[in-house]
């Protein structure tokens, strides 16, 4: 479905993915994790089409996405960026839905909406402005917004840093029952761990330095410490003080 191949991305003044090579195939969880700064967010925004390649090659059901063949790719593949204000430009939840229904041709966009509104509970909300919602509230409308026209695969980047507890455990329980192609970025172990099978972890020098299943990764403390998802600190258990490793939360 998707492959990579020698991908390198610079920005100005700084590399921000060297030398990324993996495959992914149809229906396939997999958790995105690095620290900040590590590049995931450039990895998802280049398999979104939104950016380029400095250098290498990125292939979507064995056509290489360029330029040119950008246009479409896009309706194939849905992102949800981090903070949903960054994507919320529409007066009303309604037309948040709809908007890129109508971007690409859709003719039954009503009924559309509809359907993903009952499943999101989100029918409560059409008339009101998406900015008065919640952090999780404009995440559910966003993610319904990208799920109404169908994409191939999902990409997901940080999602859970606006929501609340409560809102968390749904969106994990839904990813877990979602049957379809999901990437998700992250550097939240707990969450990776409860929605993904597989693990790709770039470090903080770009690349990547584990591609394999979650299982395995979580047992590889070398890993998570080089890539940074791990720490170790001294704290305090009433009169006794010791250190251990922690993850990033």
């Amino acid at each position: 479905m998707i492959d990579i191949k020698n991908l390198y991305y610079k920005y100005e003044k700084h590399t921000a993915l060297e030398n990324i090579n993996f495959k992914i195939n149809k229906n396939e969880k997999i958790a995105l994790l690095g620290s900040n700064g590590s590049g995931k967010s450039t990895l998802l925004r280049i398999l979104a089409a939104l950016y380029f390649p400095t250098k290498g090659e990125y292939f979507f059901n064995k056509e290489k996405i360029t330029k040119k063949t950008a246009k479409k790719l896009r309706p194939k593949i849905g992102i949800l960026f981090q903070n949903p204000d960054s994507m919320i430009f529409n007066p009303t939840v309604y037309d948040e839905l709809s908007f890129s229904l109508k971007e690409f041709g859709f003719k039954d966009i009503d009924e559309r909406v509809k359907k993903v509104a009952k499943e999101f509970n989100l029918e409560k909300f059409f008339n009101k402005s998406p900015i008065n919602l919640s952090g999780g509230e404009k995440q559910k409308v966003m993610l319904a917004s990208i799920l109404a026209y169908e994409p191939e695969i999902l990409l997901l980047d940080e999602p859970t840093t606006a929501m609340d507890p409560r809102t968390t455990g749904w969106f994990i329980d839904f990813l877990i029952e979602l049957n379809k192609t999901v990437i998700l970025a992250t550097h939240d172990l707990a969450v990776a761990y409860e929605t993904s099978d597989r693990a790709i972890v770039l470090d903080e020098n770009h690349q990547i330095i584990f591609d394999g299943e979650m299982e395995e990764l979580m047992k590889n403390l070398d890993i998570l410490i080089k890539a940074n998802l791990i720490h170790k600190h001294k704290h305090k258990h009433k009169r006794f003080i010791h250190s251990h490793y922690h993850t990033h939360f």
